[in-house]
């Protein structure tokens, strides 16, 4: 098995039947693809359908988008809180929430210190372009199922917050949340490492997952499936990351996770919004708000 450190992850060869390679980036030995007005780093990472910005912003720390074409998320940490505004709304989101932010021109000012973490689809353009990783997507991306938007949410586009301290998984896969472009789901903090014993290796066949880490130590196991000409096949792959970083794991390739120690932090994430785990009952926090195409509805 080929153990890979953060430094050492620049390019991750790929088989037959994964098309292009897996992106990790570890913000403490990557440099910043911007640097904000009052010097706030920012790492930008993409996939084939969604962006992932981490600001390591300041008290008072101006994020702006004009003439946003699409929501986007913000994942404000503990310890973190910011203004939004966005058209006429002006509103404090606490720390430890999940705020969608409507289209159009909007901004984020950072309360405290510490990063923030913004997802878009891939129709913020001026992200994927700057992105660390943007030529593997410079090609087709038929490997990936195209990113079609869902309804409209529920009473038209605002700012809508969700406070996440009292929200616990209980008998639900984490805590999902969607947008009419994105899913994320937030797990709780973990209370110890993952036992090495019940890991649970899968692939998706035509979607990618960014794993984003926001607290703790992460390996990524990572192995491309074996196709008819061995000269083809590769070594599985164990990638170290402190956080924060993002992992971008392409469709086909098989993968896990494994945390260590207390307060361990991850958001998953994935374009468009995943119809299996909308079927499931209970599983989207905010389903009142962000209502399912007539299709999956119709297969529930």
């Amino acid at each position: 098995m080929n153990n890979q450190t953060s430094s050492e992850r620049r390019s991750i060869e790929f088989a037959q039947g994964v098309k292009r390679p897996p992106t990790i980036i570890d913000a403490n030995d990557a440099s910043p693809q911007r640097i904000e007005d009052d010097g706030s780093p920012t790492w930008i990472v993409r996939g084939a359908n969604f962006v992932v910005a981490i600001t390591r912003v300041k008290p008072g720390t101006r994020l702006s988008r004009q003439a946003q074409a699409s929501e986007y998320m913000l994942f404000a940490p503990p310890g973190v809180s910011a203004d939004v505004e966005a058209g006429e709304e002006r509103l404090t989101v606490e720390s430890d929430s999940l705020t969608i932010i409507p289209p159009g021109d909007s901004e984020i000012v950072a309360h405290g210190g510490g990063e923030i973490f913004r997802i878009f689809s891939n129709r913020a353009f001026d992200l994927t372009a700057e992105s660390a990783n943007a030529n593997v997507y410079s090609d087709d991306l038929g490997d990936v199922a195209p990113l079609r938007e869902w309804p409209d949410p529920v009473g038209g586009y605002r700012v809508r917050t969700y406070p996440l301290k009292n929200v616990v998984s209980g008998e639900a896969f984490g805590r999902i949340y969607r947008s009419t472009n994105l899913m994320v789901n937030i797990f709780e903090p973990y209370g110890d490492s993952r036992d090495q014993a019940a890991l649970s290796p899968h692939s998706h066949t035509d979607f990618e997952q960014g794993s984003l880490t926001m607290a703790g130590h992460f390996e990524h196991y990572l192995r491309t499936p074996w196709g008819r000409d061995r000269s083809e096949w590769r070594e599985d792959v164990v990638v170290s990351c402190d956080s924060p970083s993002i992992t971008i794991i392409p469709a086909g390739m098989i993968h896990t996770t494994a945390w260590f120690g207390r307060h361990g932090r991850m958001i998953d994430i994935f374009s468009p919004p995943r119809e299996d785990f909308s079927k499931r009952a209970g599983w989207v926090r905010n389903e009142e708000d962000y209502p399912s195409p007539t299709w999956i509805e119709n297969s529930k």
